[in-house]
Order: C-alpha cells, then structure tokens, then sequence
C-alpha cells in the first residue's frame, strides 16, 4: 500500500519518526467478540454467528469477518497516538482513512500478534499527515491482515503547534 502524504513537503528524514515501530500487542480472539462485532454491524453470515454452521463449512471455530481487523488493530494504536515524540494534538485529530490486505482467515481461538510501524509523517498546508502501518499475525506467523491507519492534525490557530 503506498503511504499518503510523499511530496517535496515530507517532513525531513533527521526529523521525521518514520520506521519506528512500537511493540507488539497479542490479541487473543474470542467466540462472542466475534459475535458481538458481527451482530453490532449487521453482519448475516452465519459463520460469524452460528458455531455449528462455520463447523459445517470446516472452520474449527467462528470465522471473524474481515473488518474485525480493526478490534485486534485498533487497541495497538494507542502507543503511536500517545508517544511525545509525534506530538499529536488529540483535539485536532482526525482519523481520515484506513486500508485492508487480508490474509488467511481470523478464526475464534486464534491470537493474533500485531505490530504498529510508524510508514510517514509529512506537513503541508497547514497540516499534518500520519500513516501507520499495522501488521498482524496469527500464531502460526501468518499475516492475516496488513493494514494501513491515516490521520491528519490540523495546526492551531496562529500557526503555533
């Protein structure tokens, strides 16, 4: 996946924190989450919802659907958005985008290891540009899903972050 914001305005290679990587999180994913998540974004696949239908289809367990990345990837996040080094300014964040490369299927069961790459940081008008890529794994080291969070900060008024 290419990373938003590469232009001539790219924060500075001695001042930008692309390439650091947070540690990894271990996420350990359960039958009703997995419920819980499809039943909250309506989702109607009954190997999301109904043990004996995804064992009938030869799934061992609950079959996540693909955008519960976002549970296993999300709570990984918090150690980028908090570090001091990128400054981000909670108030003026904004979660603008987000992309998905699945892999195998996320089964119930599974414990999935996901690790949060700083891919850019870059300015331009007036703005800030964060890309973070988040790579998740399944116990058998298998990416299950490679996935791309983009948020921009919008400097304060006067110009002063």
């Amino acid at each position: 996946m290419p990373s938003a914001g590469a232009n001539p305005e790219s924060v500075t290679a001695e001042a930008s924190p692309a390439g650091r990587t947070y540690a990894p999180v271990l996420y350990a994913v359960g039958r009703e989450k997995i419920r819980e998540f499809a039943l909250a974004t309506g989702e109607t696949n009954p190997l999301h919802l109904d043990l004996d239908a995804a064992r009938a289809a030869g799934h061992a367990d609950l079959v996540a659907p693909p955008m519960f990345a976002v549970v296993y990837q999300g709570r990984c996040m918090d150690d980028p958005l908090d570090d001091p080094d990128l400054a981000i300014d909670y108030p003026r964040l904004l979660h603008v985008g987000q992309e998905f490369r699945w892999g195998p299927l996320v089964i119930a069961g599974d414990e999935i290891t996901t690790t949060v790459t700083v891919a850019n940081v870059s300015e331009r008008a007036g703005l800030r540009f964060y890309d973070f890529r988040a790579e998740s794994r399944n116990q058998r080291g298998e990416l299950v899903a490679d996935g791309l969070w983009r948020n921009v900060v919008r400097e304060r008024e006067g110009g002063s972050e």
